[in-house]
């Protein structure tokens, strides 16, 4: 990287970071397209999936980082291509719970392996100890970022909530790499090959 100055140099990282987000949800809307999901839906169907569903919609905007009204309209999207049911809460009816469909646990079990594998390749040029300090780097950021965005705010306990989350995560990620075994990529590598003419692959 050139020799810019600080100031060049933050702004050169914030527009690195800004098209690598969106080059990574790109990638993966395009890997999940086969699998008729955006990144947003495959996030939604992964927590509800494995936190006990059925989930509050409070509860997955929370997760998602979205506001409560942009997650409802999502969900209600979903309702009407079959991959989520909602539920009145028996001991609350004003609290509104998402459960998977059928369709939605299908759509899953194509879903899971081929975003496992997608996200292994992307983080494939790092070590480990890289990966490890590209965490370290993004939480010095997010602390900034939360400050800014909640002046106040109990940072720390933020960060605190976010690693438990982050843990958390991690159990979810397991049971998927459950899933994204060698046979089971394999399996997909193969039934997308098929469906790709072999001029284009």
């Amino acid at each position: 990287m050139e020799d810019y100055g600080s100031e060049e140099l933050s702004v050169m990282l914030c527009r690195m970071v800004y098209l690598t987000y969106t080059r990574y949800k790109n990638g993966l809307d395009q890997i999940l397209k086969e699998q008729g999901l955006t990144m947003e839906q495959y996030l939604v169907l992964v927590n509800v999936r494995y936190n006990n569903a059925p989930m509050r919609i409070t509860d997955l905007a929370s997760w998602l980082e979205r506001s409560v009204n942009s997650m409802s309209m999502l969900i209600d999207r979903m309702v009407k291509a079959g991959l989520l049911n909602r539920i009145r809460d028996k001991r609350d009816r004003r609290v509104v719970n998402v459960s998977l469909t059928g369709k939605a646990e299908a759509t899953l079990e194509q879903a899971i392996p081929a975003a496992w594998e997608f996200m292994q390749r992307t983080m494939s040029p790092l070590s480990h100890g890289e990966k490890r300090t590209l965490g370290d780097l993004f939480k010095s950021v997010n602390c900034k970022l939360l400050e800014f965005l909640s002046p106040g705010v109990d940072v720390e306990g933020m960060i605190e909530r976010d690693f438990k989350q982050r843990d958390y995560v991690m159990k979810l990620w397991r049971m998927q790499a459950q899933l994204a075994t060698p046979k089971a990529i394999r399996s997909y590598g193969k039934t997308r090959n098929a469906r790709v003419p072999a001029a284009e692959r």
